[in-house]
């Protein structure tokens, strides 16, 4: 029995630098909760989606993505969909800082903030149409027969096909869930209701295509060794729906998460204001230059 649990939680391929990362997160969290307010709700969709990261990469589930296309499409769809839209849901950003000593928010934080490094990064990455395109992207490029193989063959670029999905993700959905008008927000907030309908469209058609395929377009699954004793085209079947189906219904909800933000901003009257203010800050420009 106890061999039988251990199986389970250990990781099939360790990764210290996951591991860093995950601790120090949830460390970060954990001491924002203890000096700020945080919902119930909110704490439960952060756990919930960082225990979706964790069971993902770090256990014998990664053992099943490694040798089962519809496995693996499981894993792809909780890193790049669900753990990054429950995680940004449950707006983490207050309190992962609020979590940080003060002395290293002001003596590292800050000044790393200001750096043009990381002005370039912040503004490349968190471009709305940029994160958007990477978005579906990393979707599609991993989908490719070639870049499929080479992944499955190369730990380094596995763990890169991994990392590059759950990124992507929390861009994206950190764009998408903002709840605060633009400016200061990067994307408008009826564009954030609309681009989940815009990126699930080529992933409803790779998943189509992947569905309804008469050749087998991953093999490499059976050169690693295939988890499960079933037809192999019953798998690629299973995936392509995943692609198709459960990736377009998150995407429905987290465009519905976009719509009650942009209700909350149009109800508190803070689009108006903003409006307002940028137009009378416009006028003065003219008014100043003439």
């Amino acid at each position: 029995m106890i061999a039988s649990l251990l199986k389970w939680i250990i990781p099939w391929e360790f990764s210290w630098v996951f591991l860093a990362t995950f601790l120090c997160a949830c460390v970060l969290y954990w001491r924002g909760c203890r000096k700020l307010t945080v919902s119930t709700g909110r704490k439960l969709a952060f756990w919930t989606g960082m225990a979706i990261v964790y069971l993902s990469l770090q256990t014998y589930f990664d053992f099943y993505a490694e040798h089962e296309f519809f496995m693996h499409r499981i894993q792809q769809l909780l890193l790049h969909h669900i753990a990054p839209l429950m995680i940004m849901a449950s707006y983490p950003g207050s309190v992962l800082r609020a979590g940080l000593p003060m002395p290293w928010r002001i003596h590292a934080l800050r000044p790393a903030l200001q750096t043009w490094p990381w002005r370039l990064v912040s503004a490349v990455l968190l471009n709305p149409a940029v994160a958007t395109v990477l978005f579906v992207a990393f979707v599609l490029v991993w989908l490719i027969p070639s870049a499929q193989t080479l992944a499955m063959l190369d730990w380094r670029v596995y763990r890169f096909m991994n990392w590059s999905m759950i990124v992507s993700g929390f861009v994206y959905w950190w764009l998408v869930l903002d709840h605060r008008p633009r400016p200061p927000g990067r994307m408008i907030p009826g564009l954030r209701v609309l681009s989940p309908g815009i990126t699930m469209a080529p992933q409803i058609l790779a998943g189509a295509i992947i569905t309804f395929s008469k050749s087998d377009l991953y093999p490499i699954f059976e050169i690693c060794g295939r988890a499960f004793n079933f037809n192999v085209f019953t798998g690629q079947l299973i995936g392509g729906i995943i692609i198709w189906v459960p990736a377009a219904t998150i995407e429905t909800i987290g465009g519905l998460l976009a719509m009650r933000q942009w209700l909350r901003l149009s109800r508190s009257g803070r689009i108006r204001r903003q409006a307002r203010a940028q137009a009378l800050a416009h006028v003065a420009t003219r008014g100043a230059s003439s």
